[in-house]
């Protein structure tokens, strides 16, 4: 109980509850592309996605260059 007393006090002296960045208050935007229907923001999520797995495909590992293992 220690833990969430701490919790609460940190809120109050911060001024109550972190507020959102973006307001949700609104209703989502939607792109229609034939039979296709996807919210802006999922495919803003995805097309990251996917950026993260081609970087990660594309970027060496660390030490795996010239200076590597010797098999000999």
């Amino acid at each position: 109980m220690t833990h969430l007393t701490t919790i609460h006090a940190t809120l109050v002296a911060l001024g109550g509850l972190p507020r959102s960045i973006v307001n949700l208050d609104k209703p989502g935007h939607y792109i229609h592309w034939h039979f296709i229907q996807i919210s802006v923001a999922n495919l803003i999520v995805i097309g990251s996605m996917v950026l993260v797995f081609l970087l990660a495909l594309l970027i060496p590992f660390p030490g795996h260059g010239k200076g590597g293992r010797d098999d000999g």
